[in-house]
């Protein structure tokens, strides 16, 4: 194990973080100094030296191997999530060590839940720096790294495999130099568009800045307690929406589009099957709110209900009303899309409805199978056959997600015996939709929760976002039971 060539790819990633702390210190000059500075100059300082530091004695990097890779993603988004928490935990007010890495892990991997109940109270830079942990993870702190290796590079060709999943790839195969490129420049691309169209419907650029980074990264963090609800106004309402459901689809698909200037690539299987379970479940929640008087018109109801269903598709978390108030059907169907919704190659959690659209032609499949034994059938997606070995990792990762809500609901309930918000909570988690429901609905928050369950949950949401294979395999490399 090269342990010098891991430390200096880990300190690139740890050298973004540190860039963008600058950015908050910056911010926090433009606000004459504010509370946070001196956090900020000490996080940064302590960020930038130990990001650098492997540098001065790391002359070449030599090639990796793939126990290396899987060390190099596992402690890129473990130390950021470290370093990360500093500025919370310097600044202090409700920020205990448990909070400060509560807010930071949520951040970076783009889960949006927060333990603030004043998200007001905290200084513009430190706003600012909550966004940014969205903006840095959403795009992924791997391919931050990925961005300055040289594209023919074996390593960047490693890392691109691991960081990236399968499921990403497999519709639009393309070198690791050119897939990073793409993923990058829809990524910035989509925020350059979402902060204009903010600026246009009336937000602040402070608030527009933020708000585009977070709903780029599908993450969820606003500026305000009420999160886009705050801002009151309709077009702010649809422009969230929108680019919470671009941001959910796959990138590739969106650059094929825009290159082509077409609509081909939309009339992807996965696609259509994401959208239809976005309208269904929309009518459902509409029809609920408008019959238990949640919302006085149908207008408001559908506006309501298709926003938040959105939100937690998209894993975003974003909110116009108090989801904590809703009756138990929309409620659960809230967390139900946000397990199996949005698509790969996108900054969204959850099973991913690539996976789910699998799942279902799979059952499909063996129910006509038993039916018809002498028929012939096949799997099908986008006009193309599926090969039986291609479904079987994807049937296995959807058992061990399922295996691992089991566990850490487990482990959650011994630990917090009676926590009525552990089942909700553990689901949004994994899922890194962030928000659950009643008291930890969008308008909510999870600083009460137990000490115990918020380092669950926090462990849920690194497995979330790091689609659970390269962490069970570092822990499977520390305890010694893979190969040497």
């Amino acid at each position: 194990m090269n342990v010098k060539v891991i430390s200096r790819y880990v300190g690139v990633a740890l050298l973004v973080s540190a860039l963008f702390m600058f950015f908050s210190i910056l911010v926090s000059v433009a606000n004459g100094n504010d509370s946070a500075l001196a956090a900020l100059l000490i996080s940064f300082t302590i960020t930038f030296t130990v990001g650098i530091f492997p540098f001065i004695f790391v002359r070449r990097a030599p090639e990796i191997n793939l126990r290396e890779g899987y060390l190099i993603i596992f402690l890129s988004w473990f130390l950021s999530f470290i370093f990360g928490m500093l500025p919370y935990a310097l600044w202090g007010g409700p920020f205990t060590i448990v909070n400060a890495w509560f807010e930071s892990v949520s951040g970076f991997t783009t889960t949006g839940a927060s333990i603030l109940d004043d998200i007001e109270a905290l200084p513009k830079s430190l706003l600012f720096w909550r966004s940014s942990t969205h903006f840095i993870g959403g795009l992924g702190v791997v391919v931050f790294l990925l961005l300055v290796i040289p594209g023919s590079s074996q390593m960047k060709l490693r890392l691109t495999n691991l960081e990236l999943s399968s499921l990403s790839k497999k519709e639009y195969r393309s070198g690791s130099n050119r897939t990073v490129s793409i993923f990058s420049n829809v990524y910035l691309g989509m925020l350059v568009a979402s902060f204009i169209c903010y600026l246009i419907a009336g937000m602040s650029p402070f608030d527009a800045i933020n708000h585009a980074m977070s709903v780029t990264a599908t993450g969820g963090f606003s500026t305000k307690n009420l999160s886009i609800g705050a801002f009151d106004s309709v077009a702010i309402d649809l422009i969230t929406m929108f680019f919470m459901l671009l941001s959910s689809i796959h990138f590739g698909m969106i650059y094929v589009a825009i290159v082509t200037k077409s609509l081909k690539p939309f009339k992807n299987d996965v696609f259509k099957f994401y959208i239809w379970i976005i309208i269904v479940t929309s009518i459902i929640v509409a029809v609920s709110l408008k019959a238990n008087g949640i919302e006085e018109s149908w207008g408001r109801s559908m506006l309501a209900s298709s926003f938040h269903v959105i939100s937690y598709a998209s894993t975003s978390g974003f909110g116009i009303s108090d989801n904590g108030v809703w009756p138990s059907l929309p409620s659960a169907l809230l967390v139900f899309v946000g397990i199996w919704c949005g698509m790969a190659g996108s900054t969204t959690g959850g099973i991913k409805s690539d996976r789910a659209l699998l799942l279902c032609k799979e059952v499909h499949y063996r129910l006509k199978t038993v039916l018809h034994p002498a028929s012939v059938s096949e799997v099908r997606i986008n006009k193309r056959v599926v090969r039986q070995e291609d479904i079987a990792p994807h049937i296995l990762y959807i058992a061990l997600y399922m295996m691992l809500i089991i566990i850490s609901l487990a482990i959650n309930l011994a630990v917090n015996p009676g926590n009525s918000n552990a089942i909700a909570a553990t689901f949004t988690s994994l899922s890194n939709v962030g928000p659950a429901i009643r008291d930890l609905g969008v308008f909510g928050n999870f600083g009460a929760e137990p000490t115990g369950a918020k380092l669950i949950y926090t462990f849920d949401m690194f497995l979330g976002r790091v689609e659970i294979y390269p962490v069970l395999a570092v822990l499977m490399m520390i305890t010694g039971k893979t190969a040497k």
